[in-house]
């Protein structure tokens, strides 16, 4: 493996965890309803546990209000009860074949929890960068001491991983200010 391999390989795999810490971060709750909130929640189908939205079709009916209705109608009493049972505080209501959860605004104390739930994920993605980082530099040391480059290249190397980990860990500080923002808004 080349430097430049590892230099490509590293920075695919930043990527890829500011992928994940995205999809994290659309989990956590904010103050307005989001499809995505019911991602979580699993319900029984037929003797297994699926993902809610295999079974139903989640939209949003207004900003406070989502609306989920099963593609079959033996299944709204066992959605109403996956989403009632989850721990996200919502209190669904049925309309015949059609379910309405309303979403309740957030205290301020749950919005400051939300806030630092989203500030435990960045550092978890900041951690996943740094050590995709040393595991790069680690790579490359071990080429200068196999001899296959020189201490010249270690230092460029190490440089340019330098340059991309700051880049990535701006853009998760970015991510998270954006995030927090969003659920202190009310």
């Amino acid at each position: 493996m080349t430097i430049a391999d590892i230099k490509k390989t590293t920075e695919t795999k930043m990527d890829q965890s500011i992928t994940a810490f995205k999809n994290n971060l659309g989990k956590i709750r904010t103050g307005r309803a989001s499809a995505g909130m019911l991602d979580s929640i699993q319900v029984e189908y037929y003797g297994s546990m699926v993902p809610l939205t295999q079974v139903a079709n989640v939209s949003l009916l207004d900003s406070r209000t989502l609306s989920v209705q099963p593609w079959e109608k033996n299944m709204g009493a066992k959605c109403e009860k996956a989403i009632r049972e989850s721990n996200l505080g919502l209190n669904p209501s049925s309309l015949g074949d059609l379910i309405r959860v309303p979403v309740p605004p957030m205290s301020e104390e749950r919005r400051k929890e939300m806030t630092k739930l989203a500030r435990n994920e960045a550092e978890g993605a900041k951690i996943a960068i740094r050590n995709l980082r040393r595991d790069a530099n680690d790579s490359v040391k071990k080429l200068v001491k196999d001899k296959l480059a020189s201490e010249d290249d270690q230092k460029r190397s190490e440089s340019d991983v330098q340059k991309v980990t700051d880049r990535h860990i701006a853009e998760i500080d970015q991510l998270v200010a954006a995030k927090e923002q969003e659920i202190m808004a009310v």
